[in-house]
């Protein structure tokens, strides 16, 4: 995938989520923002990325991970449990590398990244309906 496609969409779906979310869009759009600029920042030098564990995205993957979990035990939406089951996807990327050395660091690195992209559209969409429901409440407290 592009990196473009993908900061494009960081940049739409969390800048929604922030303007137009509740409480969890908003934190899980932090959330997102900041692990992938951690992410660019811990990653490993071209020549050596992806041919073993990359530690740096291990780390953000797992604490991703737990605060997508935190968010979806606490928020009264489904949305979140989506985006969590999908994290858990990405973070097991890095134990079949450590168990399979053998994987093709593309393979590995399409893993890791994929699901990245269904985590920002379902924060996308779990913004939308959160608008669109506060929206309704406030029209139908104006008509009562």
């Amino acid at each position: 995938m592009s990196p473009t496609l993908y900061w494009t969409l960081l940049a739409v779906s969390c800048g929604y989520a922030l303007l137009r979310g509740r409480k969890y869009e908003r934190l899980t759009a932090i959330i997102c923002i900041v692990a992938s600029i951690v992410s660019v920042l811990l990653r490993a030098p071209l020549h050596e990325r992806y041919l073993g564990v990359e530690a740096g995205d291990l780390l953000v993957d797992l604490l991703v991970l737990s605060a997508f979990v935190a968010i979806a035990l606490q928020s009264d939406r489904f949305w979140p449990l989506w985006v969590a089951g999908l994290q858990l996807t990405t973070s097991f990327s890095h134990f079949l590398r450590a168990i399979d050395a053998n994987l093709i660091p593309q393979a590995y690195a399409a893993a890791e990244r994929f699901w990245s992209y269904p985590i920002l559209i379902i924060l996308l969409v779990g913004a939308w309906r959160s608008d669109r429901r506060l929206t309704a409440r406030r029209e139908h407290e104006i008509l009562a």
